[in-house]
Parts: structure tokens; sequence; C-alpha cells
């Protein structure tokens, strides 16, 4: 079942994030174990203005159990999307100017798709593919436009996927060390 998260879903989404964040290979990040950093990032699952919080959220989930994430936001709160997590930062030892992302991710006028995420024990399943293919005609049926992405240059794989799915890329960009693939889907005006 696809559906959108509720609070009771930080304990199953975490874990999910984290693999993005293991991916992008976050500096910050990667010196704290995961004792540490799960019980912050619950904590601002719950925040609904937050990058990360449920809000943002939809959830595949099956038996129970949270298989797949789908993480997004119009790209007008881009600027502003981590300012609700920074009073959590002391908790991860970091002062709360701090931030993870600097990088412009999205553009004006695109809904981004931030994290996309499959349990490894679910992969290759189609999980992913009925995630997104759920969440972009109820996007749409809102008024959405345009989705876009970016899939990282060392990950073709993804990057086919969402050709499949109707992406198409439509430029480079660099967030934190590495190099993306900036893609972008056309919604169907209701």
């Amino acid at each position: 079942m696809i559906r959108k998260s509720t609070p009771a879903d930080a304990h199953g989404v975490v874990p999910l994030i984290d693999i993005v964040f293991e991916e992008m290979e976050i500096p910050q990040l990667m010196v704290l174990s995961k004792s540490v950093t799960y019980p912050v990032f619950e904590k601002a699952f719950l925040l609904p203005d937050y990058r990360y919080g449920y809000p943002n959220t939809y959830v595949a989930e099956e038996d129970g159990k949270i298989k797949g994430i789908l993480v997004g936001y119009p790209h007008e709160k881009e600027a502003h999307i981590d300012d609700a997590f920074a009073p959590l930062l002391p908790e991860l030892g970091m002062d709360p100017n701090e931030r993870f992302f600097t990088d412009q991710e999205s553009y004006p006028g695109e809904w981004y798709l931030d994290t996309f995420a499959v349990a490894e024990d679910s992969q290759g399943q189609g999980i992913g593919t009925k995630l997104i293919e759920t969440v972009l005609p109820e996007l749409a049926a809102s008024g959405v436009e345009r989705v876009s992405l970016n899939v990282d240059q060392a990950n073709p794989r993804a990057q086919k996927l969402y050709e499949r799915l109707g992406f198409e890329k439509t430029g480079e960009l660099m967030i934190g060390t590495h190099r993306y693939n900036h893609m972008v889907k056309l919604l169907a005006k209701n």
C-alpha cells in the first residue's frame, strides 16, 4: 500500500532516509553512529516544516513494514526546508547554524522529489516504480505540472528507472561532492 506518512512512521522511515545519506557521504553524519543520529532524525520527522518531515513523505508499506519512501516538496520551500531542524543540531554535537545541504537542488516551478529509497531486502520488486507511479498522479491532481529529481551520475541503474518513468535529463549539478543529473517529468494537466 502506498500512502502519505504519519508521525507513527518515524522509526521505519529514518533507516531508509539513511540509505540516501550514506550514498551522499555527508561528512557531518559519516562520523556519527546510527545510535546517535536515528533518534534525532526520528524527532525531526515529526516536524511538519522539515525537509524529511512526515507531511513531505510517502511510504510503501507491506505487512506493516515500510519498504520504500518518497520525500518531496515544492521548490519554493527549498530555501528554508531545513530551518526546523536547526534546534536539533546540538543533539548531534553541531552548531545550530550548520547545514548538511547548502547546494541548490531544484528550480522554480518544480515539485522536487528530494529522496527516494527502497529497503535493501525489497529492491527489485517494483516497489519504487509503484511509489512513483502512485504519487505522480496525485501531484498532477493537486495542480503540480513539473516534477524534478537529481540522480547521482554514479548510479546509472536509478537513472534508467527514472527515464523509463518519463523523466528527462535537463542539466547537471553538484550536490556535496557528487555530480548529479537533474531530471524533469512534465505532468499532464487535469
